[in-house]
């Protein structure tokens, strides 16, 4: 069964700098949606001269908030966890505001592109012309005065996403691959379902003691999270199976079997993250499709 237990609570107030440990602070920005929670999360790590980790939308409010909360220390570096639109937007005019030095997993210009229509959110939600300075990979380290930050190449629901573990602490900054609100989206071509479950399973091998997320909550007992989460996709594989197995045999159809009563403005969601579930499953070799694989495609059982 799914028994997935989601943590909403979420202590902050827009504009305000809230302590997450030491020489970690997180600002709010005033986003909120249904696929961003209350809003992006913007960490602003270092006691003396400071890294921001991704400075969320191109809005003035926020903006100020992270320099005030800066006061007069330097932003040094600006790192982006994925150039999803609601983590990028703001880096531009931070950059011109500071001089910071601006690292990120470059993206691939030739790799796939979400069309407007099959947007979960209904808009262009990806910033493919986002280039960093410096180009940070898995297993990469960025320094700054007091503070390093090791990147750790986590693909799946972007395939530019990075997580960051603090050097030192028992801390990582999971952007949007794992959070407490909700689990993440994964919409074919921008997320890749095999990718995603790999990455989750470099993060159990970890022991660490909190992630603080793109979007939510902190989240304690991470790897307990990972585990559930692993747990999560298992299951809605083999609930997808049941209903492949009972006659629904497009993913359009699928959708309403798995999600009953679900928000019409979510279907467009959830029928990327089922498409996603059957690409893995046509991967395995457990389903089989015609391509290039629509939400009206025939399926049929191995």
């Amino acid at each position: 069964m799914d028994s997935l237990k989601f943590n909403i609570d979420m202590a902050f107030a827009y504009g305000v700098a809230s302590p997450m440990g030491p020489g970690v602070v997180r600002i709010v920005a005033k986003n909120p949606s249904p696929f961003t929670f209350k809003g992006t999360n913007t960490y602003l790590v270092g006691s003396t001269a400071l890294a921001v980790i991704d400075p969320g939308p191109d809005d003035a409010a926020h903006r100020k908030a992270i320099l005030k909360a800066a006061g007069t220390r330097a932003i040094t570096h600006i790192l982006s966890t994925h150039a999803h639109r609601d983590h990028v937007d703001g880096i531009a005019k931070l950059k011109a505001a500071t001089g910071a030095v601006v690292a990120a997993y470059p993206r691939d210009p030739a790799a796939g592109r979400i069309a407007l229509k099959d947007s979960p959110s209904g808009k262009l939600f990806v910033d493919y012309d986002f280039q960093p300075d410096l180009p940070l990979y898995g297993g990469g380290r960025i320094e700054g005065n007091d503070w390093a930050l090791t990147a750790i190449h986590t693909p799946g629901h972007a395939p530019d996403h990075l997580c960051l573990a603090l050097d030192g602490r028992p801390l990582v900054f999971s952007g949007d691959h794992v959070m407490a609100w909700n689990t993440t989206v994964v919409a074919p071509p921008e997320g890749r379902m095999a990718d995603y479950i790999a990455s989750l399973e470099i993060l159990l091998d970890r022991r660490d003691d909190v992630f603080l997320p793109g979007h939510g909550g902190r989240i304690f007992e991470p790897q307990r999270t990972v585990k559930a989460y692993l747990l999560h996709r298992n299951w809605r594989e083999k609930s997808i199976l049941d209903v492949l197995a009972k006659g629904k045999t497009t993913i359009r159809r699928i959708v309403p079997e798995i999600y009953r009563g679900l928000a019409l403005h979510m279907i467009p969601a959830a029928t990327l993250s089922v498409q996603a579930h059957v690409e893995y499953l046509i991967e395995k070799g457990q389903v089989a499709a015609d391509l290039p694989l629509t939400p009206d495609r025939a399926l049929s059982m191995l």
